[in-house]
């Protein structure tokens, strides 16, 4: 009999616990920077070496961070479930933790790309730095979805929510497009779960079971209750 299939949204709530801030938690403000200065083409432009360095601090932190009860517990609905992890987040936590299935929708911060060739990718643990150039001779960025770029991988995420016999949401405000827009296509009658601490507006969404808690604790819940425990 083959398992049903479990699709997970996440968002930064997931990877705050693991100490990975959120610009959404301080008024615009990303660890003291403006996200309009380091997360926009327009700052690129601006000033690429300010990008680089918020971004070669934030691989740090990554790096650093460790994956929590919440991504352990979501690897290990895959015992029970065709579990597809998509994520808002750029940190590999959920890679770390063990899912197996999981679609980036906002780039990766271990991964650069060539600014020419978005199809030159690369890993990398260190830092870039003004003059590291891809392939095609063009300086590398962060493999990231700025702030008013499109979101491309949205397209391979759209099928995958259609397909969801069981549809979860940890830890997302549901206010960023087009991420927050997959809701829409959750089918009427899947079972939709919403686990964060403050739950978001879901009027319109029909049918969820809201689990107003912390991604870790809230995901243990999620876990009983999909069990049937």
């Amino acid at each position: 009999m083959s398992k049903k299939k479990l699709v997970v949204l996440t968002g930064a709530g997931i990877s705050a616990e693991s100490g990975l801030k959120t610009f959404r938690d301080s008024d615009g403000l990303w660890e003291g920077y403006d996200v309009r200065e380091v997360a926009t083409p327009r700052a690129w432009r601006k000033n690429p070496s300010l990008v680089l360095d918020f971004y070669n601090m934030r691989r740090k932190n990554v790096i650093d961070a460790k994956p929590n009860a919440a991504h352990f517990g979501l690897a290990d609905l895959q015992n029970d479930f065709d579990v597809q992890i998509i994520t808002q987040n750029i940190d590999d936590l959920h890679e770390r933790a063990g899912s197996e299935k999981i679609l980036h929708l906002h780039g990766e911060i271990l991964k650069m790309r060539s600014v020419g060739d978005e199809s030159l990718i690369y890993p990398i643990t260190g830092d870039i730095n003004i003059g590291d150039l891809a392939e095609d001779g063009e300086q590398l960025r962060p493999h990231i979805v700025w702030f008013e770029e499109p979101v491309p991988m949205i397209a391979e995420a759209v099928p995958l929510v259609k397909a969801a016999d069981i549809f979860v949401v940890v830890g997302t405000s549901l206010v960023v497009y087009p991420a927050a827009g997959l809701v829409d296509f959750v089918q009427p009658r899947v079972p939709k779960y919403i686990v964060d601490k403050k739950i978001p507006s879901t009027e319109g969404f029909y049918g969820v079971h809201p689990i107003e808690m912390p991604a870790t604790t809230g995901v243990e819940e999620l876990m009983r209750i999909l069990r049937g425990e």
